[in-house]
């Protein structure tokens, strides 16, 4: 089977199907990416800017990160000027302070089977987007912080603290949103476990 970077180089040389296999084996992932912030909605069309962002900047990739790294990278540009398109006021979006649930108040349309992870999907929406996304990168796709790091563009460090600090406005969400709930103390005791068993219902639908 071919690595990414061989289907990326197949591509560049100008073999579609070799995109097409590329776009095929990253699809589920960039849904996860995208579905817990916006819903179905815009979703599809998210997917296929990014990988058009790929397509016209291809080669601007030397392959000095894994394709993972370069594709959430672009990924995170594509959602973060979805954002600012869409927002009442663009010029005052932060992703440090405003959340997936500041953009789109309805519930997410990610649907989990049990209680905890409903509970998870729900506080992951309302602590600041750009925490939501290193969470989930770091749960659902196993990147370590010197990947999130190079998607952040930020120091290592930097993306170490982000890291703890999403940890610590995840557990106070799950606190406001399942106050007297008696599934919280499980969640937040195996809050790793939790975070990544819902993983495959963040993918597509």
């Amino acid at each position: 089977m071919p690595t990414d970077l061989e289907l990326l180089q197949q591509w560049r040389a100008g073999d579609a199907a070799a995109g097409s296999a590329l776009f095929e084996r990253h699809f589920d992932a960039l849904c996860r990416f995208f579905r817990n912030k916006l819903g179905d909605r815009g979703v599809d069309d998210l997917i296929q800017r990014t990988f058009l962002a790929l397509v016209e900047h291809r080669d601007q990739f030397r392959g000095d990160s894994s394709f993972r790294t370069y594709l959430f990278t672009v990924a995170r540009h594509e959602l973060y000027a979805h954002l600012e398109r869409s927002g009442r006021d663009a010029a005052r979006f932060d992703p440090l302070v405003h959340s997936a649930h500041d953009h789109a108040a309805s519930p997410t349309t990610v649907v989990a089977q049990r209680r905890e992870q409903r509970l998870l999907l729900e506080a992951l929406r309302r602590i600041p987007l750009e925490l939501q996304l290193v969470l989930e990168l770091f749960y659902w796709e196993e990147l370590t912080a010197p990947e999130l790091g190079r998607i952040l563009e930020v120091p290592e460090g930097t993306a170490r603290t982000r890291l703890r600090r999403g940890r610590q406005l995840l557990e106070q969400a799950l606190h406001e949103l399942g106050e007297g709930d008696a599934a919280l103390s499980t969640t937040l005791a195996g809050l790793e476990d939790w975070a990544r068993s819902i993983r495959e219902h963040a993918g597509r639908p």
